[in-house]
């Protein structure tokens, strides 16, 4: 049977640490495997930051057009994501993919699949993309204009 792996994110905006996080749930999906992608509701995002992020549809459009430049993915569904769980507490996944700053809310959630009878997920982390100076590339870095999409050093 062909896995069904879950990512999730706000993806805005999109940059290396995505593209590492995205490919890695492609990778672990294989050709014949179905990546979901969790993209945050207008206001999970809004509660979570304080910057700006631009509304979901144009995130979701900017997140298909990412996935194929970078990764030539086509087939993938984007759902929209109204608490850090999503559906990965109740439908039929394989694996979770993460980074260190996800990884607690993937040990919740194989916790919650337990509690409701599903078999856990299997959680794949991967590490943070590091800028020029060593500290990991974030949205928020990129939005305060101190980094680049790809981690370089823009002050």
């Amino acid at each position: 049977m062909a896995p069904k792996v879950a990512v999730g994110g706000t993806f805005d905006p999109i940059h290396d640490g995505h593209i590492a996080l995205l490919k890695k749930a492609f990778e672990v999906a294989g050709e014949d495997g179905e990546v979901v992608i969790a993209l945050t509701s207008d206001r999970m995002a809004a509660s979570q930051r304080v910057r700006p992020v631009r509304e979901f549809d144009t995130r979701a459009r900017i997140l298909k057009a990412a996935l194929r430049e970078h990764l030539g993915v086509k087939r993938f569904r984007i759902e929209m994501l109204h608490t850090v769980y999503g559906s990965a507490i109740e439908e039929d996944y394989d694996a979770i993919v993460v980074s260190p700053e996800t990884e607690p809310i993937a040990c919740n959630i194989n916790e919650i699949r337990r509690e409701n009878g599903l078999s856990p997920l299997r959680i794949i982390r991967i590490e943070y993309q590091m800028a020029e100076d060593e500290i990991r590339i974030s949205s928020t870095r990129i939005c305060s204009g101190e980094i680049d999409a790809h981690g370089r050093m823009m002050v």
